[in-house]
């Protein structure tokens, strides 16, 4: 992020940036200049589009006004920036990349909050483990590791003993992984802690008498989901025997018993203050119709302000693939909420994923004032007000539907310089903006749309373009 200016009296700020975006960092500085009381200038350098310049190229075309204090260059120029500032006698700020940011550099956003720590731990189950391979089943305990998972759970199969469970689990701890096995089979369970795990899912009345002889951690669970008292006289047992235990009154699918499953977590913890508990959030997160990482976020909130310090999670079914790294982006940002008793708004933008948390459009003046301005003839392409609209020399487009879009330049005498990779660049590029006006997200021309932690990176395939072919810029 960028730093924020320190401003002096008087301060006379001096933004450079392309003929392009003049307009728009105008207003933006404008109303900027009125809230923080600065004076401002704006060079506008001579080349269209800001990114393209560098810090070399921007001390050559200076014109640096001698009441300015601060000289305020584009994000792109952040690389080889002291060779500006070692030949200008002002402060030189790098800014962000797009103008409409430019708020960030007064301060105008809350203190970055700490998102580092967390206390909830996260058991990755693998199901049905018994019919992967023996190298299949590393292979994904490995990813889930790579994801934020601390604790890899082996999913048994009820029909048929897991033979090879030591060898599976063994695999798995000689390579430093906590290990839990996920059972009612007694043989099945000691074989597992022989082999070095250190958890046992579940026990309860009816296996809770092979417990002592594990010598492993086990999760309690009551005998059904509603007969707290069986929960009650296991964990009695157990406490006899010194048997280490979490406890998990059983999370219920919405329409089975949510909300007095919740009301359960609570009651079980008023009871027993000192004891771990555990939440197997599979049951929502996989039984909804819903993608699954606002459902674990309010979950993992839950888990936080409960004590509940460690979840159970699956990731079967498509829309909960990325479940455990949705966990791990979760219990950092309700760690950092309630220690610091904020909502969790406003701290991160990796859990935002179908959606973006603020649109930054241009004003109407702002694209027809591009249209006027620019003197070659290549597309800029803006998502916003419903409509996609595509803006060149002279020419400024503008529909909801990308195909008539298309149609219309093509019935426009700047088409000639529509070839078979321009029609392509421009046809990914309207499919882009046109997800982005779907969903509500910012589309920025070149740019990955932005899926919170999922974002892949996108080569900016404008600037690599060759002018002559009349590339996008």
């Amino acid at each position: 992020m960028p730093s924020v200016i320190d401003l002096r009296e008087p301060s006379h700020l001096h933004f450079v940036t392309g003929t392009l975006a003049q307009n728009a960092v105008r207003e933006v500085v404008d109303a900027l200049a009125v809230r923080h009381a600065f004076e401002y200038s704006i060079g506008v350098m001579p080349i269209t589009v800001a990114a393209l310049m560098t810090p070399k190229w921007i001390a050559r075309k200076l014109d640096l006004p001698v009441q300015a204090t601060h000289l305020i260059v584009p994000g792109f120029c952040e690389v080889g920036i002291e060779t500006l500032r070692s030949q200008v006698a002002v402060d030189v700020v790098v800014g962000p990349n797009d103008c409409r940011d430019m708020a960030e550099l007064f301060g105008e956003k809350r203190p970055e909050v700490d998102l580092s720590g967390y206390d909830i731990e996260i058991i990755a189950e693998i199901n049905h483990a018994p019919r992967l391979d023996r190298d299949e089943f590393i292979a994904t305990a490995l990813k889930l590791v790579d994801d934020g998972a601390d604790r890899i759970d082996v999913g048994c199969d009820p029909a048929a003993r897991f033979e090879s469970i030591a060898d599976y689990v063994d695999a798995l701890v000689s390579r430093g992984i906590q290990v839990s096995i996920d059972t009612f089979d007694p043989w099945e369970a000691e074989a597992a802690c022989r082999a070095g795990a250190s958890l046992v899912l579940s026990v309860n009345s009816h296996n809770r008498e092979h417990a002592p002889r594990w010598g492993a951690e086990v999760v309690v669970i009551p005998d059904s989901p509603t007969d707290l008292t069986s929960l009650d006289e296991t964990i009695a047992y157990l406490k006899q025997r010194n048997v280490p235990m979490r406890l998990d009154p059983i999370l219920e699918p919405i329409g089975s018993g949510l909300a007095a499953s919740i009301v359960r977590y609570s009651t079980v913890r008023q009871r027993y203050p000192q004891l771990p508990m555990m939440m197997g959030i599979g049951n929502v997160t996989e039984l909804t119709d819903a993608d699954s990482a606002g459902i674990n976020t309010v979950l993992l909130g839950l888990c936080q302000e409960l004590g509940i310090q460690s979840v159970l999670t699956t990731q079967v079914i498509n829309w909960a693939r990325s479940s455990v790294r949705e966990c791990d982006h979760a219990r950092r940002l309700v760690h950092a909420s309630v220690k610091n008793g904020i909502p969790p708004k406003n701290l991160s933008d990796q859990l935002v994923l179908l959606r973006d948390r603020k649109l930054s459009p241009f004003t109407e003046a702002t694209l027809e004032g591009l249209s006027r301005a620019i003197k070659d003839n290549n597309y800029r392409l803006f998502a916003q007000d419903e409509v996609i609209h595509l803006v060149s020399r002279q020419l400024h487009l503008s529909d909801e539907d990308p195909f008539r879009l298309f149609e219309r330049l093509l019935q426009n005498p700047i088409s000639d310089n529509v070839d078979r990779g321009h029609a392509f660049y421009l046809g990914y590029e309207m499919a882009k903006a046109s997800v982005a006006l779907t969903l509500g997200k910012q589309y920025e021309q070149d740019r990955a749309l932005n899926w919170g932690f999922l974002t892949r990176r996108e080569d900016l395939h404008r600037l690599a373009r060759s002018s002559r072919h009349g590339k996008p810029t």
